[in-house]
């Protein structure tokens, strides 16, 4: 749950959900308070309508029976009753009064009480989708003296309306929870719609870096996302071709080197002075390793390689046989037990880098092979020397030797961990080195493992 939240998918899912229930949830506020206004508005009406008629039909009635009268038109909103106490008015009618004071002529006269009714101030309890809240009215609510034409004077009492009989619950909680549901169900498929299309342009960046040549991705989808695909595969196009015309000019450079680098051993075996052939012949060979390596170096950043399922394994084992064969002291430790899915020949040339390291400056290499975590990783130690922690970083940039191998027996180009670790970044992995606690430096190759269908 945490990994998915983490995610693009889940950050715009929980924004949409949220958004959309924080919207809804001000809307029926907004909604509420809407309803109890209209509620009100019509009730006041209502009751102007109301008191217009109780005032109308109770002159109409003998003063004798007046009171018999009102005990049965009386309602509980609306009550015009006998003045039995003597209340201070507003010097000005009310809003309420005054509409009335019109609809009825200058015959009649009103004037509105100074204190409201008790039953203004009541709290109503009043259902919603949010469970029942006190409120109080909002609505007309007031005592109004009117003086009949007659000359009899009443009291007319608008107070709140009763709450209703009328049993009617509502299971919010069922309506919460369908609205929540379907709102989370819209947004997972908005989040997924949205953020596939940034997946599949990760998932084509990853596939570049292990495979240049990986078919270009498909324009579909909405006009920015074809945009968006139409310029990586572009941009896929002018890398490989950027690859592809290095590798072939520094291919052509190392060819024409090699004929004149022939010639010229071929001509310094005429020199007669022996030491000094042995020294010119040695520095043409070092020129000679310098090419290859060079050419090897570029070739380590070249994905045509086909990727394939490998097993690491068996891979140790042919390399570990060839470098018997060659007299090197090699000894494998270990068994991943898993499959890797690399470039066979870049795979190789990293392990046979990183053993030809190991025996070149401590006459020996042992290999120890473990897997976990996904990961298969095999260390290669020395018995050398090791190397100063200080330059345990730098013997990865090309060309770079430490003082201890600058001699003509153990020299070499400085390109051999550079290219081992261009082989490595390609495949997903990584290469570190420390100096061994017994002694050696030991080198610790990292590849991830494969799963088929992932």
């Amino acid at each position: 749950m945490k990994a998915f939240f983490g995610s693009m998918t889940g950050r715009v899912f929980l924004t949409l959900l949220l958004g959309v229930v924080i919207t809804a949830v001000l809307t029926q506020l907004l909604a509420e308070n809407e309803r109890q206004r209209v509620i009100e508005a019509f009730r006041d009406q209502h009751a102007m309508d109301r008191a217009e008629q109780l005032i109308t039909a109770t002159e109409t009635v003998p003063a004798s029976a007046r009171l018999a009268y009102l005990s049965v038109a009386n309602r509980p909103g609306i009550q015009l009753v006998v003045i039995a106490d003597d209340l201070p008015v507003k010097p000005a009618p009310s809003a309420f009064t005054a509409a009335l004071a019109v609809r009825m002529g200058p015959q009649y006269k009103l004037a509105t009480i100074a204190n409201r009714p008790a039953a203004c101030d009541v709290p109503r309890i009043q259902n919603s989708m949010f469970g029942p809240t006190e409120s109080q009215w909002k609505g007309v609510c007031e005592s109004i003296n009117v003086r009949l034409r007659d000359g009899e004077l009443l009291r007319l009492m608008v107070m709140p309306p009763p709450p209703s009989v009328i049993a009617h619950e509502t299971d919010y909680r069922m309506i919460i929870g369908m609205f929540l549901v379907s709102i989370a169900f819209l947004a997972y498929l908005v989040a997924r719609m949205t953020t596939r299309p940034l997946k599949q342009l990760a998932q084509a960046a990853k596939d570049l870096g292990n495979d240049i040549n990986h078919p270009p991705l498909q324009l579909s989808g909405a006009s920015e996302i074809r945009q968006a695909s139409a310029a990586f595969n572009a941009m896929q196009a002018r890398i490989r071709q950027y690859i592809f015309q290095r590798t072939q000019m520094l291919a052509a450079i190392t060819h024409d080197l090699q004929t004149p680098l022939t010639r010229m051993r071929l001509r310094l075996e005429k020199v007669g002075d022996g030491e000094l052939r042995d020294r010119l012949v040695g520095d043409l060979s070092a020129m000679q390793e310098m090419v290859r390596e060079g050419l090897d170096l570029a070739r380590s950043t070249d994905t045509t390689e086909a990727m394939q399922a490998l097993d690491l394994d068996s891979l140790l084992d042919s390399v570990s046989c060839d470098a018997t064969d060659a007299g090197q002291q090699v000894v494998v430790h270990g068994h991943a037990g898993m499959a890797l899915l690399g470039r066979p020949m870049a795979l190789r040339r990293c392990l046979v880098n990183l053993i030809d390291n190991a025996v070149k400056y401590g006459q020996r290499a042992d290999l120890t092979v473990e897997a976990g975590a996904g990961a298969a990783r095999i260390r290669v130690r020395d018995n050398g020397p090791g190397i100063a922690p200080g330059e345990l970083a730098r013997v990865f940039e090309p060309f770079y030797r430490v003082e201890t191998s600058r001699s003509r027996e153990s020299g070499g180009t400085g390109l051999g961990l550079t290219i081992a670790r261009n082989i490595a970044e390609q495949h997903g992995g990584s290469i570190a080195l420390i100096n061994h606690p017994e002694g050696g430096l030991e080198v610790t190759l990292v590849l991830p493992e494969y799963y088929a269908g992932a």
